[in-house]
């Protein structure tokens, strides 16, 4: 009885994962896509570093929504996993999930901690971050990331047709440190941190000779990293807890009602923690009404006057539109 239960909410965890995780690739990609459309097309966020670190989270954000997808449509399709047969996609899909959460969260802390700098009043640390900088801490962030997800790939394996880590000092690795640590505690602290210290330099910057335009887009990408954060923080706790549950309780198939119930839960929480390579762009367009008049002039103004000027000019017929902002479009996105 126990065991036909147990199969029914193993189906059941099968069909909720691909459903979520295809739903979740779908609004990502596209929210990832639109945002790195938005901060690299208005001349306001170029040679911003915060827009940088977010342009590059976007990026990795779509590795990650991507390997997510193809580890749950490959299921389908098989009806197994294919990593309990293929040792290459065991540690690839592994590598690439770990790194790309690393690359992501990274980016969210290197962000936090600009705006920090940014909005300081003291002069040596807005000095600090430059392009130049921001630069090199994203080049730093992905080689290191890549350093720590090596272990996957060395010590992940396949027994008994089941893709693991069978290595207790791994095991004790992923357990104590990558959880907890890398992909848990440590981007959490440093980011609510940073966050908090620079909403506390936005709401005294009006004391400070700053230009208006200078101002205005200090508070509004500081506004929206903060609520970032916060969403980032509420969906990647949970997650991590479980994982870090599953790995120091040894949860395996022996008890089977037990693996299916602990499968069940972790398949909800991953769509939650899923959510994190998803919803950056859509926080942004609910918390920011600045943001919401940029991503309409760039949708409106400039792809679809391109697309109909394209239309326009391939039937041979000429209608005039002019390339440059109108200064009262300019003036509300600035």
């Amino acid at each position: 009885m126990a065991s036909s239960v147990a199969i029914d909410i193993l189906r059941f965890t099968q069909k909720y994962s691909l459903y979520s995780n295809s739903f979740t690739f779908i609004i990502g990609t596209i929210g990832n896509l639109l945002n790195i459309l938005i901060f690299t097309t208005l001349k306001l966020f170029r040679n911003n570093q915060c827009v940088l670190y977010v342009v590059t989270e976007s990026i990795a954000n779509i590795f990650q929504l991507t390997t997510f997808a193809l580890i749950f449509i490959l299921l389908a399709i098989y009806q197994t996993d294919p990593a309990n047969s293929s040792p290459f996609w065991c540690k690839f899909r592994s590598i690439m999930v770990s790194s790309c959460t690393l690359i992501s969260f990274s980016t969210i802390c290197l962000s936090a901690s600009h705006q920090y700098l940014s909005t300081s009043p003291l002069l040596y640390l807005r000095q600090l971050s430059t392009i130049k900088t921001a630069r090199f801490l994203i080049c730093a962030s992905v080689i290191i990331s890549l350093l720590f997800t090596i272990p996957f790939g060395l010590f992940l394996e396949i027994r008994a047709c089941i893709c693991a880590v069978f290595n207790q000092t791994m095991s004790n690795y992923i357990s104590y440190f990558y959880y907890p640590v890398l992909s848990g505690l440590l981007p959490v602290l440093i980011a609510s941190v940073f966050s908090f210290l620079a909403y506390n330099n936005v709401r005294r910057i009006v004391r400070r000779q700053v230009p208006i335009v200078r101002r205005k887009l200090d508070q509004q990408l500081t506004a929206m990293i903060l609520i970032r954060i916060i969403v980032f923080i509420v969906l990647t706790l949970p997650y991590d807890i479980q994982e870090m549950y599953t790995y120091i309780a040894k949860v395996n198939q022996s008890n089977l009602l037990y693996y299916a119930v602990n499968n069940l839960i972790g398949a909800v929480l991953i769509t939650l923690f899923n959510l994190n390579y998803a919803a950056p762009f859509y926080v942004f367009v609910i918390t920011s009404a600045r943001f919401r008049r940029q991503v309409k002039h760039v949708l409106v103004k400039n792809c679809w006057g391109r697309c109909k000027r394209w239309f326009l000019h391939s039937i041979n017929k000429v209608h005039p539109i002019a390339d440059t902002e109108s200064p009262a479009c300019s003036v509300a996105l600035e």
